[in-house]
């Protein structure tokens, strides 16, 4: 697994991620580029992808939903995920059950 997961300010991370909009499922499917690859079946128009990401990730992940924001990419399928409140070593730990499959 080699996401390029980045530390931010006040102990917040930056989680690169690739989108997959417009998808057949909902779902994390892997890892790419150093990317989390998310398919979420929502299109890419008006936020309704990005918002379908959020709400996936937060369940996934066991977050809240203002634990994250995208914080650059809203308009392209490669975005960066703010994660607060976790460390980058529990976001790995809960990431392992989708990347080794």
């Amino acid at each position: 697994m080699t996401l390029n997961i980045q530390t931010h300010e006040n102990d917040a991370l930056l989680l690169p991620i690739q989108a997959l909009p417009g998808s057949r499922r909902n779902g994390i499917i892997g890892e790419h580029d150093g990317h989390l690859k998310v398919a979420v079946t929502q299109v890419p128009e008006k936020g309704k992808a990005n918002k379908a990401i959020i709400k996936l990730l937060s369940k996934e992940l066991q977050l809240s939903k203002s634990q994250l924001m995208i914080v650059s990419g809203e308009t392209n399928s490669r975005k960066k995920l703010r994660i607060t409140g976790i460390s980058s070593e529990q976001l790995l730990e809960r990431l392992k059950k989708f990347l080794n499959r």
